[in-house]
């Protein structure tokens, strides 16, 4: 009988981003996250310290660039508005 494989874990990046700001700031420090602009970059670059591979679905300026790709290719393809 072999050893069950576990299955790998998901976890929303924003809630460890937020664990580790909420620990922070109860140790009496106060982080900030993207002070010189949108927040996602440095938050992954804190995921990737803890080993964790954050993923696209949880950017909201790759998400946009999507919708707007996809809008455009409509309006190419059928004439959409």
């Amino acid at each position: 009988m072999s050893p069950a494989t576990p299955s790998a874990e998901t976890y929303n990046p924003w809630t460890i981003v937020d664990l580790v700001f909420r620990h922070l700031a109860d140790q009496g420090l106060h982080p900030v996250l993207g002070a010189d602009g949108h927040p996602g970059r440095p938050a992954a670059e804190l995921l990737r310290a803890f080993g964790i591979t954050p993923t696209v679905e949880g950017d909201a300026r790759i998400q946009r660039g999507v919708h707007d790709e996809l809008a455009e290719l409509r309006a190419r393809m059928l004439g959409e508005r």
